[in-house]
This record gives structure tokens, sequence and C-alpha cells, in this order.
């Protein structure tokens, strides 16, 4: 058998193993299928490199351009995927955990290549919140913004999940303009090198974006300063050793862990046997165990149900993985496969032992097992194990001790408020699952045990069909958790960039703050061009640019011609003296919806050209009424562009109408979609 050399990506090398390399052994057969290691990496020329290259690169880059970068790379990783599914095999896992690593990471680096470009604007900032008037008369101004940070991202990953684990924090790194340095669990490095090899060969990303250790990185730590990011994934001992750093203490440098996690799942207490949703807890359940073979942070550990539904419970999941066949992976009809290794397995087996000082071993064998499969080494196969803890509340080990594995422990609950007291003993968890129908029980169990979970996932047989699974974090939502958990957060859409980001409040003038965030902000300058801004394209519209309309005067014969053509005929438009016992209205009032139309009519362009659609308002606020008599005028400024593809973008307008005596009666902000110049030439045929 020829052995795997798992190599390094150092400064825009490859560098080989050395003879401090260590060997890693197929999970399946036992056999040394590589070695990984080496002395010879210069971390301070590591951290040059991706400054220097990397991330000179990255940010010369927009949001926008990040996003294509991240989808283009994605696409590429999905065309080779099929050698990082024989690759995993030798993890021990099945080809349905291929799927949920190699896929799972491959959808979520899409997600953030979606989100980028329909959440970030086109541009190198990221704009926070709204501005803020700090004075007066308005010009002095505030604003938060988002810049990358100028160091560089250290992603330190488990061994579980080795192509999801580093794209789920290379997706929001690489978007957010941070370069990164990948350091794989080693048992497991082997996957993630291939996949890094893929995405080098793919020419998508920039020089210096990404590099690779595998095996140790040395004194890399102590040479991180406060521009850097340190993303951790793996147990609470290592992360407590890791960030104690006094290096990373002294220069503040921001660390993310995401460790241990004694996850729960609760079966409500209307979900007694037979119903839609004990049927459901009994599957979700029967994939915690068995997925990974239990190795993933997220898996249940803990199964909350009520008293009276101890004994269904454990025999319907007694019954269900009496049927999962375990063993080599590689086999179409195998359930499950093996751990990742047998340094793993007796660490397994070992906290299962010490949870069984606390509760009863009702299925599964801490023995050895035979598992399916000629070439199947029994030297990390374990079999699904499932214990009954009979007095939670008095038990200390099965809600401190994580055999990261197979295992799962039931106990039962008398009702809501003891379900919530043995969630929180968990002492914070990456997710807790609810499984009922009864919205009062959901209401009650967030309120009282959101706070120890980072995400809580309630299913039932409305959602059940296209639910996600309690143990899938999805990039749209935080992954993450308080207390054992680590105390962090990834993912969760954009938030999960801003962790490569730093935040700051810049102050000014409207002009100075509009000019930083590409974005008109009220007092900012405005200007006119002789032409209509509908008929300028995307590119040629300018921000504050600015139109202004003549006067259109309202009348009493206009107010009940809408009322009566539209049927909003409410008291305040029709009845004068209903309207003037209403605390709002002086008398009878034009519709706000009126005023829109009216305002429409006096800023629209009405021929074709590069404005191809109305597609919304934002914002919109009525601040004055209008009478019969009164007249409105309107003010259309080009606030902010976003293009959307390399045909159109979005234009925002702020939109203000006032009366006669400049006094403002309704805001908002129109959205539409305009043409670029290149693609109203091609619709005209030059």
């Amino acid at each position: 058998m020829t052995i795997m050399d798992i190599s390094s990506y150092a400064s825009g090398s490859w560098i080989e193993p050395d003879g401090s390399a260590r060997n890693i052994r197929s999970a399946i057969t036992g056999d040394v299928i590589a070695r990984a290691g080496c002395q010879n990496l210069d971390p301070g020329s590591m951290l040059q490199y991706a400054c220097e290259k990397g991330s000179k690169a990255l940010r010369a880059m927009t949001f926008h351009e990040r996003a294509k970068m991240l989808k283009a790379l994605a696409l590429y990783l999905g065309k080779h995927k099929q050698a990082l599914y024989d690759i995993s095999f030798a993890t021990g896992a099945t080809q349905q955990d291929h799927l949920i690593d190699i896929d799972g990471g491959l959808g979520t680096m899409l997600v953030f290549a979606s989100k980028g470009r329909r959440e970030m604007p086109d541009a190198k900032i990221y704009l926070d919140g709204d501005l803020e008037q700090l004075s007066r008369n308005g010009t002095f101004v505030g604003q938060h913004i988002y810049t990358p940070k100028l160091g560089v991202a250290v992603h330190i990953n488990a061994y579980n999940f080795p192509v999801w684990g580093m794209l789920e924090k290379l997706a929001p790194t690489l978007l957010a303009g941070m370069p990164a340095i990948i350091k794989p669990a080693t048992a497991t490095c082997y996957v993630t090198q291939l996949c890094v090899q893929l995405m080098l060969k793919s020419n998508v990303l920039p020089e210096g974006a990404i590099q690779l250790v595998s095996g140790g990185f040395g004194n890399l730590l102590d040479q991180l300063g406060s521009q850097d990011v340190v993303s951790f994934t793996g147990s609470a001992e290592t992360a407590l050793k890791l960030r104690s750093n006094k290096n990373l203490l002294a220069n503040s440098v921001q660390f993310t862990a995401e460790q241990d996690s004694l996850n729960a799942s609760v079966l409500g207490p209307d979900a007694i046997s037979g119903t839609p949703e004990f049927n459901l807890f009994i599957k979700e359940v029967i994939s915690e165990i068995t997925t990974k073979a239990g190795q993933k942070c997220t898996a249940t550990r803990r199964l909350i149900v009520p008293e009276n539904q101890i004994s269904p419970v454990i025999d319907a999941l007694k019954n269900k993985l009496e049927t999962i066949r375990i063993g080599d992976p590689r086999i179409d009809h195998i359930g499950m496969g093996s751990l990742v290794s047998g340094v793993q397995k007796q660490d397994v087996l070992s906290k299962a032992s010490l949870i069984g000082k606390e509760a009863e071993l009702v299925f599964g064998s801490l023995d050895d097992i035979t598992p399916e499969g000629e070439h199947a080494n029994p030297e990390a196969f374990v079999s699904p194990l499932l214990f009954q803890c009979e007095n939670p509340r008095s038990a200390s080990l099965v809600h401190s001790v994580e055999a990261f594995g197979p295992v799962s422990t039931v106990m039962g609950y008398k009702d809501c408020d003891d379900a919530i007291e043995l969630l929180n003993l968990g002492g914070g968890s990456l997710v807790a699952s609810v499984i009922t129908h009864d919205m009062e029980v959901a209401q009650e169990i967030a309120y009282g045990a959101a706070a120890y979970h980072g995400r809580m996932y309630f299913n039932n047989r409305d959602s059940m069909k296209e639910s996600t699974g309690h143990g899938s974090p999805l990039p749209h939502m935080v992954h993450g958790g308080p207390g054992r958990a680590g105390g962090g957060e990834e993912l969760g859409g954009i938030r999960g960039v801003m962790h490569y980001m730093q935040r700051t409040a810049i102050q000014g003038s409207p002009d100075v703050i509009a000019s930083i965030g590409k974005k008109w902000v009220p007092g900012a300058n405005l200007f006119s061009h002789k032409s209509h801004p509908f008929t300028r394209s995307f590119d040629e519209l300018e921000i504050g640019e600015t139109l202004k309309t003549e006067q259109r005067a309202i009348t009493l014969e206009d107010i009940e011609t809408f009322a009566h053509f539209t049927g909003d005929t409410f008291y305040a438009h029709m009845d004068d003296a209903a309207a003037k016992r209403n605390p709002f209205f002086p008398g009878r009032v034009a519709h706000g919806y009126l005023l829109l139309s009216f305002a429409a009519g006096l800023f629209v362009e009405p021929n074709e050209g590069p404005v191809l659609a109305n597609t919304g308002l934002d914002n919109l606020r009525f601040m004055k009424p209008v009478e019969a008599g009164d007249s409105i005028k309107v003010s259309l400024t080009v606030k902010h562009k976003t293009a959307r593809n390399s045909e159109y973008g979005e234009v925002r307008w702020h939109v203000t109408l006032l009366n006669q005596n400049d006094e403002l009666v309704a805001e908002y902000e129109l959205l539409t979609m305009n043409a670029f110049s290149s693609t109203m030439s091609k619709a005209k045929g030059h």
C-alpha cells in the first residue's frame, strides 16, 4: 500500500512532511495510509505572505467580487467532489456522511456567495445600522462601518468534518476580505489537503488567500497580533489551552471557540406514542446517534422525555437501533461506519463508562464488536450505546461528560419547568430540539431555555417534511453556543462575515459620511443633470443626483374620486366631522396612497428607457396630513446603487414629498431595477 505524504501549503509552496511526521491510519482497516507533519514551517513567513499577498488582493475586491469568487470556487469543487467522496471513506464515514460533510460544505459556500451579492453592497465598506444625527442642524452625523481586519484568520478545525468544517469558516472569511491559514485535525487532514489542492488548482483564489498546515503549527499563535483572528473547533480542554496563550491575551487577539456540547432533545408532553411527533422524535434521535457514528458537535447526547413515555421511547429506539448494520462504510447497506480511530474509540468507551456510573446501559455493548466487511478491523468500531438515567436531577456526569460517539442517555421529566431545568443542566449547548405540537409548550421552553443554547430547533407534523434536522447547522443561522459550548458564534448569514471585520464608528459632515459609505445621507450634497434621471443608465447615475418636480394641487374631487375608485372610503377621507374628532387630522384629508400615486406622476419619465421595473418601496412614513387645497412636490435622489448582474442593478432612491409650505409630508425609499448602458446599446441593436 502506498502511504500518502500529506504536505503543507505555506508561503506559496508545498512542503512535504519530514522526520517529525505522524502516521495516520485508516479508520476502516487500521492500516497506515498517510503521514503528516513538518518542523520546517516558518509561521512568521506565512503570516507575512498572507498579509502582503492575500490580504492586499482580497481587500482590492468588493464584496460582490468576493461573492462571485466563492460561487466559482464552490462550482469547481462540485465538479470534483467524487474524489473527495472516495478519499473520505477512510475516515470511517458512509456515503450519507459524505453528503453532510462535502455537499454541506459546498452548499454553505454557495449560500454565502448568494447572501454576499444580495445583502452586501458592491463596495469595500459595509454600513452597519442607520445614520445617527449627532447635532441639532444635522451638519455633524455618525455611522458605524465594517472593514476587513488587516491580519490573518487562523482556522483550527476538528477531525469529524474535514471539508464542511473548513469551508464553513473559509466562506465568511474570504467574503469579509481576510486571508486564512487552515489547520485541520491531523487524523483526517488528507481529505482537507485534497480539497485545498483542488481550490488552488481552480485558479479562482488570489495568491495568498489560503495556506494549509498539515500537522502541528509550531509557535504560530505566539506571533499573532490584534488584527488576526483565531477560530477554533474542538474540545473544551484544547480550547482553554489555546485561548490562554499569553500572546493572544496580551494582544487581545479575537478567539472564537466552538467546543464540547451536551445537546439535548425534548419530547413534548403532547407527543405520546403513536403521534406523528413521537415517531419524528425517534427518527431524529436515531439519525443523530448513527450519523458520523455520533461524532458530531450537534449530536443529541441527552434525551429528555415525559416520565410516562420513557418505556415507549426506549423500546422504539431499541427496535430501530437493532436494524442498523455497522461495518465498512464502502458497503452500500451499511448504516453506520467507524469512529475516526482506535484512540477515539477508547476515549468514547471511557466516557461511556463514566456515564454508566449514573445510568443503566439499555442497548449496546462496551465490548468489541465484529463489523461487516472483510477488510473492516474492529479497532475503531463501536456499537450504538443507549443509557437510561432514573434520577437525572441528582446526576452530574450525564450532564457533564460527553462521549463523542454514538452515545445517548434517556431521562424523564415531570413537567415543562422540570424539562427546562434538565436542558439547562448541560451548562450551555450548540443546539436543543423540542418536538411538540403544543404551541404553549414551545413558547414556555423557548423562554426558559434559550439563554443556554445557541440554537433551538422546534419540529412537529407541520414542518417535519421540510425541516433540516436537529444536527444540521445552516449557514443562514447562528452556529455556536454559550458556556460549555464555547461562547462563540459562526455562520448566521452576514453576521458570520462580521466576525472577520472591524466595526468602527465614523463621525463627520453628511458629505464625508456619504463619500465613505457610497450612500447618500440627508444633508449631503445634492446636484442635478439636464437630463431626467430615469433616462440615465445604472452606471451613469451618480449618488446624490436629484430631481425636483413642480407642484400639484390636491382637490376634494381628487380625494373622493380616489376613495370610490379604490374602495377606500375610510372616514378620515369622507366625513369631515368624524375626521376632526380624530387627534391626527384637521378634517378630511387625502389618502396616503393617493399622495404616493400623485408623486409618481410627478417624477416618472414615461418613455422606454433604462428603468426596467419598480420593485418596491421601503421605510414609508407619512408625517403631515394633506387637505384639499394643499399642494405637493417631490424630491427624488439617488441614494444607493447595487449591481445585480451584468445587465442591470438596483437603484435605491430617497423620495420626499413636501407641501406648499416646504413642510415634509411623506418620505420613503423607492427601488428600481435599471439597465447598464451596455444593455441599452444591445437592446437598440448597436
